[in-house]
């Protein structure tokens, strides 16, 4: 059975399946569904026609998630725009804000009072931290961490396969460290890490890693002086 209380705000064609759980003062948006086993903190609100706690599927070519059958949970405060789809295993924390049409993969942790923009994906085996902002239309590639207070402007994209399928390699997407800035339409390869409070201009192609607190443009990017 599912826990529903009374003052929970339900659209109109709202799925709940077996097995969720709803805090109280939630608002569930018209056409939206809500998967076996997800769990909903005290005042969320969920928009119209979005997906909650999809099981991954694979095919013979794809990585198998490790955690299949482990449960949505998004903790209480917490916004999530329309048209939004979000996958089993994955954690929101507190106050955050997901915009419309963005998508979120399986065991992703995202932390307090960030900020995931409109149609912004983020992949798989992702974790990011506090006040991280990442807006519209960013691609986090899977494997990807996101430490404190880092901003990910829109349209950066992200890597995490060095050979882009033409021979084995473990997977790994860029670290960002506290504080850092991305900005629009960059992009980052694989296993690169950028440094605390470091900025990367807007356009930048980040091959290597970068120091902490320096600022970083051009293809590839690397230190500029000011």
């Amino acid at each position: 059975m599912s826990t529903i209380p009374e003052n929970t705000q339900i659209g109109n064609h709202v799925v709940i399946e077996e097995n969720v759980q709803i805090g109280e003062n939630v608002v569930i948006g018209h056409h939206t569904v809500i998967l076996q086993g997800t769990q909903i903190g005290d005042d969320v609100t969920i928009g119209n026609s979005c997906v909650l706690g999809i099981q991954p599927a694979a095919n013979q070519r794809m990585r198998k998630s490790s955690k299949s059958n482990a449960r949505l949970m998004i903790q209480s405060g917490t916004t999530v725009g329309h048209l939004t789809s979000i996958y089993s295993g994955t954690t929101i924390g507190r106050n955050v804000f997901i915009g419309d049409h963005a998508s979120i993969r399986e065991n992703v942790a995202i932390g307090d009072e960030s900020v995931v923009g409109r149609a912004a994906i983020v992949e798989l085996n992702t974790t990011i931290g506090k006040n991280c902002t990442i807006q519209t239309l960013a691609y986090v590639t899977g494997d990807t961490t996101l430490e404190d207070h880092v901003f990910i402007g829109p349209c950066v994209s992200m890597s995490n396969d060095k050979y882009m399928g033409a021979q084995n390699f473990s997977l790994k997407g860029p670290y960002i460290k506290k504080g850092a800035k991305i900005g629009n339409n960059a992009s980052l390869l694989p296993d690169i890490t950028v440094g605390n409070n470091t900025i990367v201009g807007a356009g930048a192609v980040v091959t290597k890693d970068l120091d902490d607190h320096i600022t970083a443009a051009g293809v590839p990017a690397k230190k500029i002086n000011f």
